[in-house]
């Protein structure tokens, strides 16, 4: 109320006319409201002219979005306190939808990866050929947590595999609020041989085994070793496996190409412990071909 601030001002200055301050904030129509929802009596209003006043200029102040106002993202409101009215205030509508974004983007752990991966949602994908796919993605988010196996995506290059999960990471965030680690397999490789040099590859291996949902990106693209498969993905997938942890798994290789490469180790033919990482990840995951061509060309 422009007249009420012209008074506050008048105040500030040395020319103050209290009763016509009262008269100003009386005519107000939020505080008229609330004296009226309240029954305040005289002795009351008059304790509480102060506060009305306080919250005429800060509501003005929020509505007009001025810099000198305080709680930003919050809005004054009116209270009874102990007998008078009070100042409070409310989250607003964005402020909220702010928050709920802040938390749904800290259920998603994105280890060498890209943040543009955080936010998008599998509404916003192009269903082409993919449709089936992502039919199976949103099931597993309405089924859960009584649908516990994840999927095993693999395809040829650049169709879009981890931008599918990722965008199906989010959404599990924001409609059942699980966290989800999304990690590149082939930097976290890396990671884990840069780990020997400090001791801190087995800190490496348990800060991922146990999230409450696991993506792993481009798995069969690193640098394989009988070492990886057996004290790194071995110790992974046998952990998700005991716990019942939803697993997914992006690749450009099928199960049975996966198979056959972690099968050549150092002393030859190593198919029974690929086998027994290949049961495991069967186990966890059902395997996807996702069709489609090369989006980063177009």
């Amino acid at each position: 109320m422009e007249s009420v601030n012209k008074a506050l001002e008048g105040r500030a200055q040395g020319r103050f006319d209290y009763q016509q301050l009262v008269e100003e904030i009386m005519q107000d129509k939020d505080v008229a409201t609330f004296i009226q929802e309240h029954q305040l009596n005289s002795a009351e209003i008059k304790k509480s002219i102060s506060k009305f006043s306080q919250f005429i200029s800060e509501r003005d102040q929020f509505k007009n979005g001025e810099e000198t106002y305080l709680a930003k993202g919050y809005q004054p409101i009116l209270v009874m306190n102990q007998g008078y009215a009070d100042v409070s205030y409310k989250e607003t509508e964005a402020l909220i939808a702010a928050e709920k974004e802040r938390e749904m983007r800290s259920r998603i752990r994105l280890l060498n990866l890209p943040e543009s991966l955080r936010g998008i949602s599998l509404e916003d994908l192009d269903f082409d050929d993919r449709w089936m796919t992502i039919e199976q993605l949103v099931k597993f988010i309405v089924d859960y947590p009584s649908q516990k196996q994840g999927l095993y995506l693999y395809g040829d290059f650049g169709i879009g595999k981890t931008y599918l999960l990722a965008a199906f990471a989010n959404d599990l965030a924001m409609v059942r609020g699980i966290s989800t680690v999304m990690l590149h397999f082939p930097t976290f490789v890396q990671d884990l041989k840069g780990g020997f040099k400090n001791n801190t590859v087995r800190e490496q291996i348990e800060e991922v085994k146990g999230a409450p949902c696991l993506i792993i990106d481009d798995i069969g693209a690193e640098q394989f070793s009988s070492w990886l498969r057996d004290e790194v993905l071995q110790v992974i997938l046998q952990y998700r496996m005991q716990e019942d942890l939803p697993t997914f798994f992006s690749s450009n290789l099928s199960f049975s190409d996966l198979q056959q490469r972690m099968s050549k180790g150092k002393e030859g033919d190593e198919s029974w412990q690929a086998q027994r990482v290949m049961e495991r990840l069967r186990y966890l995951a059902k395997e996807i071909h996702l069709p489609g061509a090369n989006r980063r060309n177009q």
